[in-house]
């Protein structure tokens, strides 16, 4: 009896032949997955274009569980099984990613297994509830003076990038490769149409972006207000402008995550129109 139960599951490397197995299992949670997804629907699953590894967990022939091992190690739809033998992958693998990111039980799980080997993490935020709308903002107005940034702007949002990037994250992005990498993904955004600013007199003072994109879904991420004009509603107003675009031209649904401890930014995203939907865990490296 343990034999032929240990021979119907298995873990591999998806490739090209699982890809729709793969979307299958991503529609379950489309707002929930669409970090995921949204690589996928970019890159497909091969890994070589696909920046890291799709980890399959299979019961009974049938894919089940899913495992993102790139610049991130991302669990999806991962049950108690999936995440054991997505922790033994990683073990022998050693720590290539930056963080473990996920629903707050999966990341968990995963982590307690992974800390032994990993640990200790730089940071551990245990919960950062995920945040839901699917309707423009009815009591906010929306800024007109927040509109997507220009091609030839990168080097004016640049600094607020970095600033938001490091005070989110407690470390900079230009550390390594000076910024290359990072310079490169916020071009890709604003090339993409998906990259916000409210720009005064050459500066910055309100920001964010549209990272992940699906047909289902979209997740705004970057929210940046500069320290001196915090306190004066920006973050609202232009976030009902970015919302309103979003959920006009992009997707039906617009999500965000967002640290638990920051409340002003939970009760700005409410007074958007945002709810909480679930939580997020992220351990960083």
């Amino acid at each position: 009896m343990v034999r032929h139960v240990l021979s119907s599951v298995s873990t591999k490397v998806l490739d090209g032949t699982d890809l729709s197995a793969v979307q299958e299992l991503l529609d379950r949670d489309p707002v929930t997955n669409v970090f995921v997804a949204s690589r996928v629907r970019l890159a497909g699953v091969d890994p070589w274009r696909l920046g890291g590894e799709l980890w399959g967990y299979f019961e009974s022939g049938r894919l089940t569980s899913l495992c993102y091992a790139g610049a991130n190690l991302v669990p999806v739809e991962a049950g108690p099984d999936a995440i054991r033998s997505f922790a033994e992958r990683a073990r022998r693998q050693g720590r290539r990613c930056s963080s473990i990111v996920g629903p707050v039980e999966a990341a968990a799980a995963l982590w307690r297994l992974l800390e032994p080997a990993w640990g200790p993490a730089r940071e551990i935020r245990p919960t950062q509830p995920l945040m839901v709308t699917t309707e423009p903002p009815r009591d906010v107005p929306a800024d007109p003076l927040v509109r997507l940034v220009r091609r030839e702007e990168l080097d004016v949002v640049m600094p607020a990038c970095v600033a938001m990037f490091t005070e989110e994250v407690g470390i900079s992005p230009l550390i390594g490769d000076g910024g290359t990498l990072y310079r490169a993904r916020v071009a890709e955004l604003i090339n993409a149409g998906r990259a916000f600013a409210r720009i005064e007199d050459g500066k910055v003072v309100f920001k964010a972006e549209i990272g992940a994109v699906t047909r289902h879904a979209c997740q705004i991420q970057g929210v940046w207000v500069a320290p001196e004009r915090r306190g004066e509603g920006l973050s609202e107003i232009g976030m009902a402008a970015v919302v309103g675009h979003a959920l006009r031209e992009i997707a039906p649904v617009a999500s965000l995550y967002v640290n638990s401890y920051n409340s002003p930014a939970r009760a700005a995203y409410r007074r958007v129109g945002f709810a909480e939907t679930g939580a997020f865990m992220s351990v960083l490296f």
